[in-house]
Protein backbone atom coordinates (compact mmCIF):
# COMPACT_ATOMS: atom_id res chain seq x y z
CA UNK A 1 0.00 0.00 0.00
CA UNK A 2 1.28 3.77 -0.71
CA UNK A 3 1.93 6.08 2.19
CA UNK A 4 -0.49 6.62 4.31
CA UNK A 5 -1.33 10.30 4.93
CA UNK A 6 -3.45 11.09 8.06
CA UNK A 7 -5.96 14.70 8.09
CA UNK A 8 -8.58 15.64 10.02
CA UNK A 9 -12.23 16.20 8.92
CA UNK A 10 -14.57 18.67 10.57
CA UNK A 11 -17.92 17.36 10.76
CA UNK A 12 -21.37 18.82 12.30
CA UNK A 13 -22.43 16.56 15.71
CA UNK A 14 -25.68 14.89 13.52
CA UNK A 15 -23.61 14.18 10.60
CA UNK A 16 -20.93 12.27 12.24
CA UNK A 17 -23.64 10.27 14.18
CA UNK A 18 -24.95 9.37 10.47
CA UNK A 19 -21.53 8.31 9.74
CA UNK A 20 -21.21 6.25 12.58
CA UNK A 21 -24.51 4.44 11.72
CA UNK A 22 -23.28 3.78 7.96
CA UNK A 23 -19.91 2.69 8.94
CA UNK A 24 -21.67 0.61 11.29
CA UNK A 25 -24.79 -0.99 9.79
CA UNK A 26 -22.63 -1.61 6.45
CA UNK A 27 -20.03 -3.64 8.10
CA UNK A 28 -17.03 -1.35 7.62
CA UNK A 29 -13.99 -1.54 9.94
CA UNK A 30 -13.57 1.79 10.34
CA UNK A 31 -14.63 5.29 9.29
CA UNK A 32 -11.65 5.53 6.92
CA UNK A 33 -12.66 2.64 4.98
CA UNK A 34 -15.74 4.15 4.26
CA UNK A 35 -14.66 7.28 3.76
CA UNK A 36 -12.20 5.80 0.98
CA UNK A 37 -15.07 4.16 -0.57
CA UNK A 38 -16.51 7.33 -1.02
CA UNK A 39 -14.06 8.57 -2.10
CA UNK A 40 -13.23 5.92 -5.03
CA UNK A 41 -17.15 5.94 -5.23
CA UNK A 42 -16.90 9.68 -6.34
CA UNK A 43 -13.68 9.36 -8.67
CA UNK A 44 -15.60 6.80 -10.44
CA UNK A 45 -18.08 8.77 -11.40
CA UNK A 46 -16.82 12.07 -11.92
CA UNK A 47 -14.51 9.33 -14.59
CA UNK A 48 -18.20 8.15 -16.32
CA UNK A 49 -18.33 12.65 -16.71
CA UNK A 50 -15.48 12.28 -19.25
CA UNK A 51 -16.82 11.38 -22.30
CA UNK A 52 -13.14 10.04 -23.80
CA UNK A 53 -11.98 8.51 -20.15
CA UNK A 54 -11.34 4.86 -20.26
CA UNK A 55 -14.22 3.07 -17.87
CA UNK A 56 -15.49 -0.50 -17.78
CA UNK A 57 -19.22 -1.61 -17.17
CA UNK A 58 -21.56 -4.39 -17.11
CA UNK A 59 -24.70 -4.11 -18.77
CA UNK A 60 -27.75 -6.37 -17.49
CA UNK A 61 -30.20 -7.36 -20.09
CA UNK A 62 -33.46 -9.06 -19.71
CA UNK A 63 -35.60 -9.89 -23.40
CA UNK A 64 -37.73 -12.59 -24.77
CA UNK A 65 -35.83 -14.18 -27.39
CA UNK A 66 -39.16 -14.61 -29.13
CA UNK A 67 -39.32 -11.06 -30.61
CA UNK A 68 -38.37 -11.09 -34.04
CA UNK A 69 -34.46 -10.81 -34.58
CA UNK A 70 -34.22 -9.07 -31.51
CA UNK A 71 -31.01 -11.91 -30.70
CA UNK A 72 -29.38 -10.92 -34.50
CA UNK A 73 -30.07 -7.55 -33.63
CA UNK A 74 -28.20 -7.67 -29.99
CA UNK A 75 -25.58 -9.47 -31.96
CA UNK A 76 -25.07 -6.89 -34.49
CA UNK A 77 -25.21 -3.69 -31.90
CA UNK A 78 -22.31 -5.92 -29.88
CA UNK A 79 -19.96 -6.52 -33.53
CA UNK A 80 -20.34 -3.18 -34.46
CA UNK A 81 -19.55 -1.43 -31.09
CA UNK A 82 -16.57 0.87 -30.83
CA UNK A 83 -15.71 -0.37 -27.42
CA UNK A 84 -14.31 -3.85 -26.20
CA UNK A 85 -16.81 -6.69 -25.10
CA UNK A 86 -14.21 -8.69 -22.39
CA UNK A 87 -16.96 -11.19 -21.51
CA UNK A 88 -20.57 -12.41 -22.10
CA UNK A 89 -22.91 -14.51 -20.12
CA UNK A 90 -26.47 -15.98 -21.32
CA UNK A 91 -29.30 -17.57 -19.30
CA UNK A 92 -32.23 -18.98 -20.34
CA UNK A 93 -34.58 -18.05 -17.32
CA UNK A 94 -37.18 -19.28 -18.75
CA UNK A 95 -39.48 -20.17 -22.20
CA UNK A 96 -39.88 -16.75 -22.65
CA UNK A 97 -36.83 -14.59 -21.34
CA UNK A 98 -33.28 -14.49 -21.27
CA UNK A 99 -30.75 -13.15 -19.03
CA UNK A 100 -27.59 -11.86 -20.35
CA UNK A 101 -24.79 -9.61 -18.97
CA UNK A 102 -22.03 -7.76 -21.15
CA UNK A 103 -19.00 -6.61 -19.18
CA UNK A 104 -17.30 -3.41 -21.41
CA UNK A 105 -14.54 -1.65 -21.38
CA UNK A 106 -13.91 1.80 -23.22
CA UNK A 107 -15.01 5.18 -24.09
CA UNK A 108 -17.52 6.33 -21.45
CA UNK A 109 -20.02 7.98 -23.74
CA UNK A 110 -19.15 5.01 -26.89
CA UNK A 111 -20.32 2.53 -23.95
CA UNK A 112 -23.40 4.78 -22.76
CA UNK A 113 -24.10 4.50 -26.73
CA UNK A 114 -23.85 1.22 -26.80
CA UNK A 115 -26.28 0.62 -23.73
CA UNK A 116 -28.95 2.62 -24.85
CA UNK A 117 -29.28 0.93 -28.21
CA UNK A 118 -29.41 -2.27 -27.01
CA UNK A 119 -31.96 -1.13 -24.04
CA UNK A 120 -34.13 0.86 -27.09
CA UNK A 121 -34.93 -2.51 -28.79
CA UNK A 122 -38.10 -3.65 -28.98
CA UNK A 123 -38.31 -6.91 -27.12
CA UNK A 124 -35.95 -5.56 -24.27
CA UNK A 125 -37.59 -5.67 -20.92
CA UNK A 126 -35.27 -3.99 -18.74
CA UNK A 127 -31.64 -3.21 -19.23
CA UNK A 128 -29.13 -1.24 -16.78
CA UNK A 129 -25.76 -0.34 -17.10
CA UNK A 130 -23.63 -0.36 -14.28
CA UNK A 131 -21.14 2.02 -14.40
CA UNK A 132 -17.45 1.12 -13.00
CA UNK A 133 -13.84 2.13 -13.05
CA UNK A 134 -10.55 1.35 -11.93
CA UNK A 135 -9.18 4.27 -9.10
CA UNK A 136 -5.84 4.76 -8.82
CA UNK A 137 -6.15 2.86 -5.35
Amino acid sequence: MDNVIRFSVSLPEQLLVELDKKVSTQGYASRSEFTRDLIREKIVKDNWKDDNSDVIGVLTMIYTHHQNDLVQRIIDIQHDAKIKIMCNTHVHVDHDNCLETVMVQGQANKIQDFAQKIGGLKGVKFSKLVKAAVPAS
